[in-house]
């Protein structure tokens, strides 16, 4: 028989294009049904590792994708809210969170794809309340799984009379490693594990796969699937890279202690498909959650010694950036309130050094373009939004109490402080975006630019600095000299954007780097106003 190969990988590779695309928005609608805030769900309820395994499984189920779970798990570790032993139990979770796909790929319903589709396009196009539209995603996504199945199917089909791909199984029936290797390379190609956990059930239940072949190949599914955390952690901090490497250690060795019980495995998954009476697609599915739930039930009591032996791999002190509040203590509330105005202010100036250490890594930034700093002033700035919500929300619940005079003073300037503070993380935040497009377009600041930038900078950083100081110690003097150099910034603002359009005028630069020149220079002097602004309120204090 003659095979059309056009039409096969045609229809392939469009069944997969749609499945793929299938899964992300199907993740999409059921992230922005369920509210953004899954890292909340992750740092509340992560107390314990077995704690950490319930709710990776969760938000993997959530948001349809192991990967995502395991890169928002790294920026907690990074930001101190978790632990590493945390974190792995977090990506065990993740492991078998990730199986439900397959689960839903075994529900046979591929003729009702499309009016599945139509009605979740209906529910996307003909209704303006989001929540409606967030489940129309879900179900366009969950009918464009089971077409893009089939679509996939329906070009596989004819391998299974092609004699070159029939020695293959053959060899994969005989060399069950090989079969490993077809599935970890696969999986790194596609970029997802469902998709391939699906390819593979749509290989089994057209008969170009046996069962013998088949479960090696799922098994390599699962180790593929952690090479994109591998490549992720490429050049990022230490804790992603020893939450890439227990992701990995995890499956490996996951999938070595099931090559070794292959034979009883695959008479386990014979007699259970028998005993359920479910089709092949289930008989995957059920292989694909055994595996992942089996694994982790064997690796959990090992989860310190795996901590402990990625921390040995993979040396270094990894520098975290500790979101969490360490001053609001609930109980001076109704006790202590006037200490408990006190620990606020403690917990705001944390906060203010977090905006100046933003402030020097977006300086750090544009001069050497280096994206380290970049990554550290977006978790500082998250830090900062983190910390505004946390002391605003400790502030108004010490309102509530009945507080002095003097302390009503305290906390009204603390209340104004907390906002001029998570401001300032707003526009360094702005400042980073600016050099991110600054190297995407490959602009070039002048010398002249980039002096009087640094200038800039220098005076804005020292600015905040001493307003920060002047509300630590409640002095006046500072207070007064952080107008003065407020006015130095205003003045030193408007003389560079005349030398600016000198430069313009001049053709030394381009009006796109003035663009950015000019926006940093903005942002820098609206930091100013809010450092003086900190300051204001010590004078009004102290009046």
């Amino acid at each position: 028989m003659e095979l059309n190969w056009q039409e096969m990988m045609f229809q392939f590779i469009g069944g997969l294009g749609i499945f793929l695309f299938s899964i992300k928005y199907m993740g999409d609608g059921l992230q922005k049904a369920a509210g953004d805030r899954l890292r909340d769900i992750l740092d509340r309820f992560t107390t314990n590792p077995f704690m950490g395994v319930l709710v990776g499984i969760a938000v993997t189920v959530l948001i349809q994708s192991s990967s995502g779970t395991t890169v928002i798990t790294v920026g907690l570790v990074s930001a101190g809210f978790m632990t590493l032993k945390q974190a792995i139990g977090v990506i065990m979770g993740a492991n078998i969170g990730t199986t439900v796909t397959a689960f839903i790929i075994g529900f046979d319903v591929g003729e009702y794809a499309l009016p599945v589709m139509a009605i979740g396009a209906f529910l996307i196009f003909f209704f303006k309340k989001s929540q409606i539209q967030n489940l129309g995603e879900v179900i366009f996504g969950f009918g464009g799984l089971f077409l893009g199945m089939e679509l996939m199917s329906g070009g596989m089909k004819p391998l299974s009379e092609l004699p070159a791909f029939i020695d293959l199984t053959v060899n994969m029936r005989e060399h069950s490693i090989l079969g490993v290797i077809v599935g970890t390379v696969f999986t790194l190609i596609v970029q997802s594990s469902s998709a391939t956990v699906g390819i593979l059930q749509g290989l089994y239940s057209e008969g170009v796969l046996n069962l013998d072949a088949s479960l090696p190949v799922l098994f390599g599914d699962n180790i593929g699937t952690t090479i994109t955390a591998v490549f992720a952690s490429i050049g990022a901090s230490i804790a992603a890279r020893r939450a890439a490497a227990t992701h990995v250690l995890f499956n490996v060795v996951g999938t070595i202690i099931f090559m070794m019980i292959l034979e009883p495995f695959t008479m386990y998954v014979e007699w259970l498909s028998g005993v359920l009476d479910i089709g092949e697609k289930m008989q995957i599915a059920f292989a694909h959650g055994t595996f992942n739930v089996a694994n982790t039930i064997i690796q959990f009591p090992f989860i310190g010694a795996w901590a402990y032996l990625v921390t040995k791999l993979i040396p270094g002190e990894e520098v975290t950036i500790e979101y969490k509040p360490k001053h609001l203590d609930p109980h001076f509330i109704e006790t202590a309130p006037s200490i408990a105005i006190g620990q606020a202010k403690e917990e705001i100036l944390r906060m203010g050094r977090f905006s100046v250490q933003g402030l020097q890594e977006s300086f750090e930034y544009l001069k050497t373009h280096n994206k380290k700093h970049a990554e550290t002033g977006y978790q500082l700035e998250d830090a900062i939004n983190n910390l505004d919500n946390k002391i605003t929300d400790y502030l108004v619940k010490i309102s509530a109490e009945s507080i002095s005079k003097a302390d009503s003073t305290r906390h009204i300037m603390l209340m104004e402080t907390v906002r001029d503070i998570e401001r300032v993380g707003d526009h360094f935040d702005n400042i980073i975006e600016l050099i991110d497009y600054q190297e995407v377009n490959r602009l070039k600041l002048t010398d002249d630019a980039i002096k009087d930038l640094t200038e800039m900078f220098t005076l804005t950083i020292g600015t905040v600095e001493k307003a920060l100081e002047a509300l630590d110690t409640n002095s006046l003097g500072l207070a007064r000299e952080v107008a003065e150099q407020e006015d130095l910034i205003d003045k030193m603002e408007r003389k560079f954007r005349k030398k600016h359009i000198l430069r313009l005028n001049e053709g030394i630069c381009s009006p796109q780097a003035g663009m950015v020149f000019v926006d940093i220079v903005s942002n820098l002097e609206r930091i100013g106003d809010h450092a003086v602004n900190i300051a204001e309120a010590v004078l009004g204090k102290r009046a």
